[in-house]
């Protein structure tokens, strides 16, 4: 079956209000220009929130030659795809801004069971895996700001563009960086910047900037259908994290390097990982993992299977298949997993 080897999906661009997307040209060899679908949904079962859809699928991977979409494969053959897990426990993102998104902040996992009847919140991370000239995001308040202080910006957003930003703290990043943004942290990516993005299954955002570039939020799309108040309580002014991060190298030899970027040394919500190949051989153990080929070529082989993979390329090790397939070549992976 379709689940004992490694599962492939349709490309899967999801609408945003913000514009983007050139920098796929390069990542995934196509033809893609900056506009409304700057985001690339990575074997995702999450169901994008955009405010008017009625797409019930819009977000969800389609399996690749077949007309199985994600979600519903996991409910059909659970125990092989998943095991004992629920569901896969992450969402994986790769993003292009070409503009500033707005200021935002996601909830925690109480306030999402409070308010979204969700266990999910919206922990994430970014790897940075290249920018267009300046490139920066913005992370966390400035020293000093206080909530009245942010709430005098969120009125003042009805007119003006930077006032928010000018409350945070901003730094250029490169490819490479690894970042870590916690629930309540106050964030934006700026302009700028193709990133892979892990975080909790979730699309809860709350983003109280009345302007996305040129485009006016609603108070839905700000406030997630919540209250002000009520939704204001997703950002903590005083949540600080450092950044970016140092890899921790958990082994490298005969041309292997593997390093943990995101782990129980931010967050028990998921963890993310980088495969280099310098010609060696890297044996995948472990199934319900998501794996996205940032750079370079190789192949997977196992099991009587090959499949030449190359950057841009992405995949799901299901439960059913773990412990049996290898990669090689000369090649970087982003791994993802609960």
């Amino acid at each position: 079956m379709f689940y004992d080897y490694p599962i492939f999906f349709e490309k899967n661009r999801v609408f945003r209000v913000y514009k983007g997307g050139k920098l796929f040209a390069d990542f995934f060899s196509d033809d893609s220009q900056d506009g409304n679908y700057p985001e690339e949904w990575v074997v995702s079962s999450v169901h994008a929130l955009n405010d008017g859809s009625t797409d019930e699928y819009e977000g969800i991977s389609k399996i690749k030659d077949s007309d199985l979409y994600l979600s519903d494969a996991m409910k059909e053959y659970k125990k092989e795809m998943l095991g004992d897990n629920e569901d896969i426990g992450v969402l994986t993102k790769i993003l292009d801004s070409a503009i500033r998104l707005p200021v935002q902040a996601h909830p925690d996992k109480p306030f999402s069971r409070k308010y979204f009847n969700s266990s999910y919140g919206k922990e994430e991370s970014w790897v940075i895996l290249a920018t267009r000239p300046g490139g920066k995001v913005f992370y966390g308040f400035k020293d000093g700001v206080t909530l009245e202080q942010f709430e005098k910006a969120i009125e003042e957003s009805e007119t003006s563009k930077t006032a928010m930003e000018d409350l945070l703290e901003s730094f250029e990043v490169k490819p490479g960086d690894v970042i870590y943004i916690p629930a309540k942290m106050v964030h934006a990516i700026g302009a700028g910047c193709l990133l892979l993005e892990v975080q909790e299954p979730s699309d809860f955002t709350v983003q109280p900037e009345r302007w996305c570039g040129d485009y006016k939020l609603s108070d839905h799309e700000m406030y997630l259908g919540l209250d002000k108040k009520t939704a204001l309580e997703c950002f903590d002014v005083n949540k600080k994290f450092p950044a970016p991060l140092t890899p921790n190298v958990i082994e490298e030899k005969d041309g292997v390097k593997y390093e943990s970027l995101i782990d129980e040394r931010m967050t028990k919500t998921f963890n993310v990982r980088r495969v280099t190949l310098d010609g060696g051989e890297f044996k995948m153990n472990g199934g319900v993992k998501i794996y996205v080929v940032t750079d370079g070529n190789g192949k997977i082989t196992g099991d009587g299977y090959e499949k030449e993979i190359t950057k841009g390329d992405y995949f799901f090790i299901s439960e059913s298949a773990k412990d049996k397939f290898a990669l090689s070549g000369n090649m970087t992976l982003i791994e993802c997993y609960r």
